[in-house]
């Protein structure tokens, strides 16, 4: 008997009738362009600020403190954040997450055109920035698939990934424009995209209010835990994010290679920004245009192995090119992993589940992010930058190995469907 293909997905086309999602989709732009700008200035003000009278590896080590203080609250507030998305209104939920974000942006931005930002100013904003983002992560991932048919969840996963990394190829560029001539202008920018940001999603029209289960806050927060735990293909894809992004967070050093070891400034800082994202857009708009159908599990190591591989080689080069393309490469083996365990994470997630599920899953993206800032700090402190960026990738490789063999479910992961 001849095999059966996969029914056909339905094409990009189809998206474009879904008037509440392309306000979803214009929110998640602008406001990834926002956050990009605001995480480049940030990043750059602390490193010049700490350079006024640190060596390259303390100030290294403050620009990771950025991503601990931010990290902190995503930790605290992970499991009030998941119940609150999906006991309340996720647009309402992902206004007021705007308007912490929006007021951070113009402390930032007030203070620096004054002339009183400072190191401890920096810290503190960044955990009232990871505050707001704490909440915002999964009512934004939750709202997302109430607006689409799930025929088209896997779609809409796929451009909600290209919104955010075609913001990251514009966001650091511009970041990095904005910055070399007045870092206010930079945070200022930034609000505006967070306003406009604001206004797509009050334009949205479907309701945003979940289906409520019973239950405590304390029980619904543990149920989200134990689902976590039991579905171990879900536990699997969140946790490798983590600990390889952890190891392998070179980009929270890319305002030390751009200064201190390729000299190309605050342009070039930009440029190496960009990068990443340059990489993961090919890989998204191919992912777009043809999604993945058979042997996802295998798909997200192999992207995550090419993760740790072009770290590696990141950190050894002296040459902006290469750098980029490094930096290009690992973008897009990045994105690769992201598509699949996004994608596998909501395909098994029931509705009345997804912002709690969203809220763990935002802890461990956050812990490989932020943490991932501060882990290179910390290692650049003893190693120098080189050699925390070379560290950082074989520990992604080897992660890679381990996690194959403790979740063969994963690996074994099929359809995306």
């Amino acid at each position: 008997m001849a095999e059966t293909s996969p029914d056909p997905v339905p094409s990009a086309r189809a998206l474009l009738k879904e008037r509440d999602y392309l306000y979803f989709w214009v929110s998640r732009w602008t406001g990834s362009f926002a956050a990009q700008i605001q995480s480049v200035a940030m990043g750059w003000q602390m490193y010049a600020i700490a350079r006024l009278t640190r060596s390259v590896q303390e100030s290294a080590f403050l620009v990771g403190m950025i991503g601990l203080a931010a990290f902190i609250p995503v930790f605290l507030l992970t499991l009030p954040a998941g119940e609150t998305a999906d006991r309340h209104d996720r647009k309402k939920v992902l206004l007021f997450c705007f308007a912490g974000e929006i007021a951070t942006v113009l402390t930032l931005a007030v203070a620096t055109w004054q002339g009183w930002a400072s190191v401890p100013l920096l810290l503190v904003v960044g955990f009232l920035f990871g505050s707001a983002r704490a909440f915002f992560a999964p009512a934004n991932t939750a709202l997302g698939p109430m607006l689409v048919p799930r025929v088209l969840l896997p779609r809409a996963i796929a451009w909600n990934s290209l919104a955010w990394q075609t913001a990251s190829i514009i966001g650091p560029a511009a970041g990095g424009f904005l910055v070399a001539r007045s870092t206010s202008y930079a945070y200022f920018t930034a609000f505006g995209l967070y306003l406009v940001s604001a206004l797509a999603v009050v334009l949205i029209r479907k309701s945003g209010q979940p289906v409520v289960n019973p239950g405590s806050r304390w029980a619904l927060m543990k149920e989200g835990l134990a689902y976590v735990w039991r579905q171990k293909i879900v536990f699997g894809a969140i946790s490798l994010d983590l600990f390889a992004v952890l190891l392998g967070g070179a980009t929270a050093l890319l305002p030390v290679f751009a200064r201190d070891i390729l000299h190309v400034g605050a342009e070039g800082f930009g440029i190496l920004r960009s990068g990443p994202a340059i990489g993961a857009t090919v890989v998204a708009l191919s992912l777009a245009a043809n999604p993945i159908r058979q042997k996802a599990g295998l798909f997200m190591f192999g992207g995550v192995a090419m993760f740790g591989l072009a770290t590696c080689v990141f950190a050894l080069s002296h040459l902006l090119w290469l750098s980029v393309a490094a930096l290009a490469v690992l973008g897009g083996a990045d994105m690769l992993s992201v598509y699949v365990r996004q994608t596998l994470v909501q395909l098994v997630t029931p509705d009345p589940m997804r912002g709690r599920v969203a809220a763990v899953s935002s802890v461990f993206i956050g812990a490989s992010n932020e943490l991932g800032e501060f882990e290179s700090g910390v290692v650049a402190r003893f190693l120098g930058p080189v050699g925390a960026a070379l560290f950082g990738g074989i520990g992604a490789l080897i992660v890679t190995g381990v996690w194959a063999g403790l979740f063969p479910a994963l690996r074994k992961a099929d359809r995306l469907e």
